[in-house]
């Protein structure tokens, strides 16, 4: 018979928070397989457990590596308990390739759910939770964060990011740049934790208090884009629209859909332009006889 992999959510700073299922799976697993072996010994010490199975290390950098072998074990019928630093597994964590390996042999996967930052932020937020998306964190890079800013600058579910303390002040200018000083954003910063604060307001706003210095754990929630009424645009601007995306490294797909969400018309729509305007390309003489677009 084959084992179980189990992930386990494990608390996002007060202790206390974790789940009564977590000591038991601690001590019974045969292999765990942690993010960080000196957390996880600190966490074992405060819920008053002793693991009997073998400990084992499982971050970013060993991840692809390491999958392999926790794949044979399960296969050969081990329990593997994986937790990470904070939160659940495979959320912006180490988790999926496993998972992946796991559900492809058939194996069990179950869990143990947690603390999450992403859910915790999104009630804090006061900001709408029927609809909103998980973007993890923002690219490093100045250009790549701003294109994929970009990307969702339409999207009208809310936005949850992670960032690091030191690049919060660049990423919140970022976003109040794409999507407008005014849209309305939440920085939780150390949830649950002793000085857990929560600073709400319009981007434009949150970027001054942010370049005074922030530190701990950051999660950004951000207003989704309004609601607005179709864009009266003609052919020819939906279709400059359209390369002005691929141009910047989006596939024609993507920068289709982006430019229909943005203009509150149907991707259809936008797509006919595209392929009208392709085939008139490829034909002038056809392009002449039409006339100007909207004619």
């Amino acid at each position: 018979m084959t084992g179980t992999l189990v992930l386990a959510g494990t608390p996002i700073g007060d202790i206390t928070d974790a789940p009564p299922r977590l000591a038991a799976e601690l001590a019974a697993a045969d292999v765990i397989a942690a993010e960080d072996t000196r957390r996880l010994r600190r966490l074992t010490q405060a819920l008053q457990v002793q693991p009997t199975g073998r400990i084992v290390s499982y971050f970013e950098g060993n991840e692809a590596a390491r999958t392999p072998e926790l794949a044979d074990a399960l296969a050969g019928g081990a329990r593997v308990l994986l937790v990470t630093d904070a939160g659940m597994p495979s959320v912006s964590d180490p988790g999926y390739r496993l998972v992946a390996a796991a559900v492809e042999r058939d194996i069990k996967v179950t869990a143990v759910p947690g603390p999450s930052a992403v859910l915790t932020a999104l009630a804090l937020s006061g900001l709408p939770v029927d609809r909103f998306c998980f973007e993890g964190f923002p690219p490093r890079k100045a250009g790549e964060r701003l294109s994929r800013l970009r990307e969702v600058a339409g999207e009208r579910r809310t936005l949850v990011y992670f960032e690091a303390p030191h690049r919060l002040d660049d990423t919140l200018a970022a976003m109040a740049e794409v999507f407008g000083a005014d849209r309305r954003a939440a920085v939780c910063r150390e949830l649950t934790k002793t000085y857990e604060e929560v600073k709400r307001g319009p981007l434009g706003e949150l970027v001054p208090w942010a370049a005074e210095g922030v530190r701990g754990e950051i999660t950004i929630v951000v207003e989704g884009a309004p609601q607005s009424g179709p864009q009266d645009l003609d052919a020819d601007e939906l279709v400059r629209r359209v390369r002005v995306r691929e141009e910047a490294g989006e596939r024609r797909k993507e920068a289709i859909a982006a430019v229909a969400a943005d203009a509150g018309l149907p991707k259809r729509e936008v797509f006919d332009a595209v392929v009208a305007a392709k085939n008139a390309e490829k034909d002038p003489a056809k392009k002449a006889a039409k006339g100007p677009a909207g004619d």
